[in-house]
């Protein structure tokens, strides 16, 4: 097999969760032109309906699935729908997340919760439902989105809730890694700096204080586009890296590096 050759997805099956906009639906862009099929696992349907109908574009089949990832039944119902549908899931991209800036003395308890579920417990939950798929398969990579944020802490925002969460789905990648490794499953994180995204924009349009920042801690001064992520996920979901697993891979423009 040629290098190229390695890094080809024809054929295979990738599960994206919050793949209907953003870093998801850049992901999935750059899975598909690889040749995997894409099922869009969304909260958002219609969003979704519309992303897998700009994918599938491309010559692979694509499946939008609603599903709320914090919910267990509603995550093996997916799992299910996938396997009916295509009987086999190759790749799984966790990306499902929230944002949230409240300092710790002001912040909600139930706040706490939530970032807690949507960032990090789901994705044990998906991971455990797939997992389960890949281990009967006897292979399969899975690709969790962290952040710089979980190896380091952002300023001048406070968000300790998120910078928790994330470095929580960091170890998680860790011990997936070391468990799923017998049955030839690989897990590995993306950790991206400042992205420029849908729900980003609007802080980089402003250009506020806050932005002005982020940038002057950034030896690249700049954000970075979802399309950049691309080429990783490509690498990490194929056998191009069939050696690679329980790795960071931070793509920060070089912020936590200072």
């Amino acid at each position: 097999m040629s290098l190229l050759e390695k890094f080809s997805l024809l054929g295979k099956v990738t599960i994206v969760t919050g793949a209907a906009m953003g870093l998801g639906k850049a992901m999935a862009t750059a899975l598909a032109e690889a040749g995997s099929h894409i099922v869009i696992a969304d909260m958002n349907l219609e969003a979704a309906r519309k992303t897998a109908a700009e994918i599938e574009a491309m010559g692979v089949t694509t499946l939008p699935v609603h599903v709320d990832v914090t919910d267990e039944d509603q995550v093996n119902r997916m799992v299910e729908t996938v396997i009916n549908t295509f009987g086999q899931i190759d790749s799984l991209f966790n990306n499902a997340g929230i944002a949230l800036h409240i300092p710790v003395e002001e912040m909600p308890y139930s706040s706490w919760l939530n970032m807690m579920n949507v960032n990090l417990n789901s994705v044990f939950l998906v991971s455990k439902a797939v997992g389960q798929v890949m281990i009967r398969q006897k292979k399969g990579t899975i690709i969790n989105t962290s952040s710089m944020s979980g190896i380091i802490v952002n300023m001048p925002q406070a968000q300790c809730a998120y910078n928790t969460s994330k470095a929580g789905v960091i170890m998680l990648t860790k011990s997936l890694a070391s468990e799923w490794a017998p049955h030839h499953i690989r897990v590995n994180t993306i950790a991206p700096g400042y992205m420029k995204t849908e729900l980003t924009k609007p802080y980089f349009e402003g250009n506020s204080e806050m932005v002005r920042q982020w940038m002057e801690l950034t030896p690249m001064k700049r954000p970075g586009n979802p399309d950049e992520l691309g080429g990783l996920a490509v690498y990490l979901a194929s056998e191009a890296s069939s050696f690679v697993t329980g790795s960071v891979f931070v793509v920060d423009g070089g912020y936590s590096v200072w």
